[in-house]
């Protein structure tokens, strides 16, 4: 049976920082709860746990909703199921999309001055599934386009972070 690379063509790690002027306890208020991604992220319209999952923490269970305009000009939307994998209040949150394999997290770092550096990633350890790679390659350009897309996504979402917790 031939096996192939699941990392092949997919850039391991994706992560962007931000410096923000809000001690850490804001700034987690604000990324500490994925039901308040679609407040921050340009590709997510809505974010809600499942039944099983009473309250976030480590093994909450939640739905995300999104929407991207492909290179074509077409709104694709979908959804995927994620895992809260790491839960340290103040500190990190990290998630596992089930569809596609890829850990999502947000990283606080007290800074010196009492204020914050927020470091969002995308890990993909095991590189992407088969069904990823294959709708990226099919509707979103292709994996170096959509690296782009996500990153330009990234750089977007801990902007909005950084005005919410400032303002």
């Amino acid at each position: 049976m031939a096996t192939h690379d699941m990392t092949a063509g997919v850039e391991p790690l994706l992560e962007d920082a931000v410096d923000i002027e809000a001690p850490p306890g804001r700034v987690w208020e604000l990324v500490g709860d994925v039901r308040r991604l679609a407040d921050w992220s340009p590709q997510v319209t809505h974010c809600e746990l499942l039944p099983d999952s009473a309250e976030i923490g480590s093994g909450a269970r939640f739905v995300n909703h999104n929407l991207e305009r492909s290179p074509d000009g077409q709104d694709l939307t979908w959804t995927t199921h994620s895992e809260v994998v790491r839960f340290v209040p103040e500190r990190e949150i990290a998630f596992r999309v089930e569809e596609n394999w890829a850990v999502w997290s947000f990283t606080l770092e007290p800074g010196a001055d009492g204020g914050t550096r927020l470091i969002e990633r995308r890990a993909v350890p095991e590189g992407i599934s088969d069904l990823a790679r294959q709708l990226t390659d099919g509707f979103m350009g292709g994996q170096e386009v959509f690296t782009q897309v996500l990153r330009a996504g990234m750089r977007e979402t801990l902007e909005r972070i950084k005005v919410a917790a400032e303002g």
